[in-house]
């Protein structure tokens, strides 16, 4: 072996040395599963982001996204189906946001997802769907564009872009009850689009239940009343639906203080062989 090889090798494990102990330094002080969560997981942008500047979407009247609508699809074994219109659909629920992980990714619709804009998923509203959502919590509200598919976890309604969320106010938290109001382009005036965001609170703070069935028969509700009294720490009992075509005697637990409560009820039912509750907003 020459000294020439000798030296380079010699230069090719002084540099090794050094990159392996800039790793264990970062490794140390956590620099580096930081960087590898970061980037497995989806969260929002590194770098603050004035979502105050960023304009609602606007309503406009556009034919229905030639993807993304079947009259139905199946995702995880659960088939959806596709709403024909949008015309006066109104629902409370759980609103969650993505962001990094799927940011210039297609989406349902064929467009990019772009988590500055202000977009939004949804399992059922045909695409494309202006909606107005508004946080129960706080009065926030925003209008979005309805462009894609999901959220597919469970007791879910809408899943919000980064910049709709942030504006909500619900980055911090992951989720927010909200109210979801579908918007009628052609009769939507844009003079009367909120120029800011002032928060009108209902005296009445929205409360959270979970639904675990719904029955015919008053025999049948106080049969399932009984039978998970003992494993539900909230209270359950039920309540008659006058407004069903059918009276519908509903069984609900709640009231539930937030939703990674009803989140981790919900697992415990399906332990149980109930696995169809769902999160109610009162």
């Amino acid at each position: 072996m020459d000294d020439t090889t000798v030296e380079m090798r010699t230069m090719i494990d002084i540099r090794l040395g050094c990159l392996m102990l800039l790793l264990l330094v970062l490794e140390g002080c956590g620099t580096m599963s930081a960087m590898r969560d970061y980037y497995r997981q989806d969260g929002g942008p590194i770098q603050p982001v004035d979502v105050a500047s960023i304009p609602d979407a606007e309503p406009k009247i556009e034919p229905h996204s030639k993807y993304g609508n079947p009259s139905s699809y199946v995702v995880d074994g659960e088939r959806y189906y596709v709403l024909s219109s949008s015309s006066g659909y109104v629902k409370r629920g759980i609103a969650s946001w993505y962001g990094t992980k799927f940011h210039g990714q297609r989406t349902s619709s064929g467009e990019p997802y772009d988590m500055y804009a202000m977009t939004a998923a949804h399992k059922t509203l045909p695409l494309p769907t202006y909606a107005e959502v508004t946080n129960l919590l706080n009065g926030h509200k925003v209008i979005v564009k309805i462009n894609d598919r999901g959220p597919f976890k469970d007791n879910r309604e809408i899943d919000l872009s980064y910049a709709a969320a942030a504006k909500l106010g619900i980055t911090g938290s992951g989720t927010g009850i909200v109210e979801l109001k579908a918007i009628d382009p052609a009769t939507y005036h844009m003079h009367t689009k909120r120029s800011e965001y002032k928060a009108v609170v209902d005296d009445q703070p929205p409360s959270l239940y979970l639904q675990i069935g719904a029955f015919a028969e008053r025999s049948n509700a106080e049969r399932l009343i009984s039978r998970i009294s003992t494993e539900a720490p909230a209270g359950v009992h039920f309540s008659i639906d006058r407004d069903a075509k059918t009276l519908l005697y509903r069984v609900r637990i709640g009231p539930i203080s937030n939703v990674d409560e009803a989140d981790r009820m919900s697992a415990d039912l399906a332990l149980l062989g109930i696995s169809d509750s769902r999160i109610v907003v009162n």
